[in-house]
């Protein structure tokens, strides 16, 4: 059922009120993404793809820059940032093999960027040959370089690419923290909800400053809360992995769900405001940076 759903969405997609029609753009894009104001800044790209700035160094989250995922699902508004526009990156993460978290065509875009990109473990397989390193981190492995420490940690998804795969391909999915210099940031990619992994990373983790956490798609409810949190639930993980900000991802970019437009992001900000959580989940545009730590003086 997974590999059939996207051809429903795009059958659909009218009724739920998005469009179908040309990729919609941002208005005054970011084209110098370094923060000099901030040790800790965050731009969202769309999707899963967060730019993240952690004082001289940058990580790029389940990088996505093209137009479609498997010549099957649309954007519908185009990345916040260009590929060419990007720092030099020396981070990569991708948290899973499906087609728009493990973007082929988008590391080819990026290829001259990046120093270095990480997979879960299983997911060698599915990475060509480029310029960067590529490594995989299995749960709880990390890699250390230049004083940057990545660490695989538990959710709660599936990993395969094909559906094929799926009976081998049973480990290939992750989350990531990202230490450096005294910050902390947390990754979830894709993933259910699952209290006990969320509190195992908090328990290894106790001062993350910024958790980037996935919010739709939300229905149909009884398929996607196997593998993808609501808005609720998302904002129970912020709790559970006691980090100091949110900035929710995986949402609006693309036709994956039977959401209503704007319903993921009007559910959370009611979960947020019924949790007396306002000012600690920022909640971007397309496009949008924000400043999580500023640079002191």
């Amino acid at each position: 059922m997974r590999r059939l759903l996207p051809l429903a969405l795009l059958a659909l997609a009218a009724c739920a009120g998005f469009p179908l029609g040309p990729i919609q753009r941002i208005p005054n894009r970011i084209t110098q993404p370094r923060r000099a104001d901030a040790r800790l800044a965050v731009l969202w790209v769309g999707h899963a793809t967060a730019l993240v700035q952690m004082d001289d160094r940058f990580v790029l989250t389940d990088p996505l820059f093209t137009d479609s995922i498997g010549q099957v699902m649309q954007r519908v508004y185009e990345p916040g940032i260009a590929p060419n526009d990007l720092p030099p990156i020396d981070a990569a993460l991708v948290s899973h093999m499906h087609f728009d978290h493990l973007s082929l065509g988008s590391l080819d875009l990026i290829e001259p960027k990046l120093r270095r990109l990480f997979v879960p473990r299983g997911g060698l397989v599915y990475v060509p040959n480029y310029a960067f390193d590529v490594r995989e981190l299995a749960t709880w492995e990390s890699f250390e370089d230049r004083g940057m420490r990545i660490t695989a940690v538990p959710v709660k998804h599936a990993g395969y690419r094909y559906g094929a795969d799926a009976a081998w391909m049973t480990k290939s999915f992750t989350g990531y923290v990202i230490e450096y210099r005294g910050l902390t940031v947390y990754f979830g990619g894709d993933t259910a909800y699952d209290a006990a992994r969320f509190r195992a990373t908090a328990e290894r983790f106790p001062h993350i400053d910024l958790a980037l956490l996935p919010i739709a798609p939300i229905h149909p409810r009884s398929f996607m809360e196997a593998v993808h949190v609501d808005p609720a639930e998302a904002v129970q993980a912020f709790v559970d992995l006691r980090a100091r900000t949110m900035v929710p991802i995986h949402f609006e970019t693309l036709l994956n769900g039977f959401d209503g437009a704007g319903e993921a992001r009007t559910t959370l900000q009611n979960a947020v405001h019924a949790r007396g959580l306002d000012g600690r989940v920022r909640i971007l545009p397309i496009g949008g940076q924000a400043v999580i730590v500023p640079a002191s003086g």
